[in-house]
């Protein structure tokens, strides 16, 4: 194999059944990660009357797993990109499925509260890290088709939660209370998802990141050897690619994020992670409060919720179709701006069937835009600073979504479903605003498009040591201009 970096051989790769497998387990885990998200959304109206819990209780426990993802999404995404991202998946899995066990056997609310946050901890990294290994692996030319592929099959967990919620909410299995077996049967499939992993490879381009060529190498040769075993002929290599060094393969330092001009890369998706998750989770969280406000019973709003839920799935498989043929930030923002269109339906809504109908149309539009926004994200920075980079940003997200209960709650106790999902439009409506100014990633490599981190590399004020000096202008990838079209 001439000498090329990781990233060119692995970008220069067809889409093997060794991509699939892994693309496949990272779905298994963020299955359970979902399960988990929308898990006390389903059971909010449960929990509520078993614990008695007043407003601001009831929005200590909907916030709790947020928090914790929060703490999760900083220090795990920073230790995914010092120790790698496979120790990472280990740490993340072991929290969640040790605590989500013990929310199952919780004997009172504090309790629970704490180990939703304990379990949020595990959860916050799963995302950051899952993006990261999957946009490392992955083929430029199919990247954005994978990722949402992987996703696809995770949030089935979304329906599943809500068929759960109506087999075994109102029942006592063995004895059991059914919002018991929920949390047991998360608990169970972390520790599933656990073993699988164990099989996972360390990213190759994180190995050359830090020096760790040897392995680097080998990994990126078992998916070239995979390749060859499909029918894969190697193209040649020309003398200035094979020269080339993959300029995101060296180390640079946490703070060129926020530095021109990677800065308006974090400020826009800061924005969108602030705001995204307000409708979103909300969404998910609120969905059965809402119901019980317009006068419907907890059995039907399960089924009206279960109907609606029918829609994220739908909408990610709908994302893997459009996902490489428009640019990424027009599909991200369009879905937002449908997302504020049904969720003012929604809120609305006082039919059965415009409830079910504009419920599903908001899951369906919701889970094109959260594909396409794992995607974008996971495109946007270099590979030392990418889970670190992302991580930061998701950790957003939590606080976010931690902080929706408690004003979303009481605009709904106050004023009614049709104001707090107002709130929820406006949020979208910024948010598409801001996705406007982003860069274009469609189709292209994760060098080009961070190779502008160069010019933060190269500044003079680095410390020593932080990281190495900038290429020559002569071998690096080429640079992505910043621009907005």
């Amino acid at each position: 194999m001439p000498d090329s970096s990781v990233a060119a051989r692995l970008d220069r790769l067809p889409i093997t059944r060794l991509h699939k497998r892994f693309a496949g387990v990272m779905a298994l885990g963020n299955f359970f990660e979902i399960y988990e998200l929308f898990l006390a959304g389903v059971l909010a109206t449960t929990l509520k009357t078993t614990f008695a819990l007043g407003g601001l209780e009831l929005s200590l426990v909907l916030a709790s797993a947020f928090v914790g993802a929060f703490v999760g999404a900083v220090v795990i995404g920073r230790l995914a990109d010092r120790v790698g991202r496979r120790a990472a998946y280990m740490v993340t899995l072991t929290l969640y499925s040790a605590a989500t066990l013990a929310c199952a056997l919780a004997p009172d609310l504090w309790t629970l509260v704490i180990f939703r946050f304990v379990a949020g901890i595990g959860l916050g990294g799963e995302l950051p890290v899952t993006d990261s290994f999957l946009g490392d692996i992955l083929p430029p030319a199919r990247r954005g088709y994978y990722v949402a592929w992987a996703f696809t099959g995770a949030y089935l967990a979304v329906p599943a939660v809500g068929f759960l919620g109506l087999v075994l909410v109102d029942g006592a299995l063995l004895g059991v209370a059914g919002w018991r077996w929920m949390f047991a049967i998360g608990s169970l499939g972390a520790l599933l998802t656990f073993l699988v992993r164990r099989g996972l490879p360390e990213s190759p381009r994180w190995l050359e990141s830090v020096g760790r060529t040897a392995e680097a190498d080998a990994v990126t040769s078992r998916f070239e050897k995979a390749a060859e075993a499909e029918g894969w002929t190697p193209p040649a290599v020309s003398s200035d690619e094979s020269e080339r060094r993959d300029v995101a393969a060296e180390p640079v330092p946490v703070r060129a994020i926020f530095r021109r001009p990677l800065a308006r890369r974090t400020v826009i998706m800061a924005i969108l992670w602030i705001l995204a998750p307000v409708g979103f989770y909300g969404f998910g969280n609120l969905a059965t409060l809402v119901l019980a406000d317009k006068g419907f019973d907890l059995g039907t709003s399960l089924t009206y919720l279960t109907f609606s839920f029918i829609g994220y799935p739908l909408g990610s498989y709908l994302s893997m179709l459009i996902m490489e043929r428009a640019e990424r930030k027009w599909i991200l923002s369009a879905s937002l701006v449908g997302m504020a269109v049904f969720g003012l339906v929604y809120g609305n809504a006082r039919s059965a069937a415009t409830v079910i109908a504009s419920g599903f149309c908001f899951t369906v539009v919701a889970n094109v835009m959260s594909n396409s926004g794992h995607i974008y994200q996971l495109e946007q920075f270099p590979t030392s600073v990418r889970t670190t980079a992302t991580g930061w940003l998701y950790s957003l997200s939590r606080l976010s979504t931690a902080a929706a209960p408690f004003y979303l709650v009481p605009l709904l106790d106050a004023y009614g479903a049709a104001v707090a999902f107002t709130v929820v439009a406006a949020a979208m409506l910024l948010a598409a605003v801001s996705i406007v100014f982003g860069v274009r990633t469609t189709g292209l490599g994760l060098e080009s498009i961070s190779a502008p981190v160069r010019a933060a590399v190269a500044e003079p004020d680095a410390p020593a040591g932080a990281t190495s000096p900038a290429r020559p202008a002569a071998s690096p990838v080429p640079v992505i201009p910043e621009n907005t079209h």
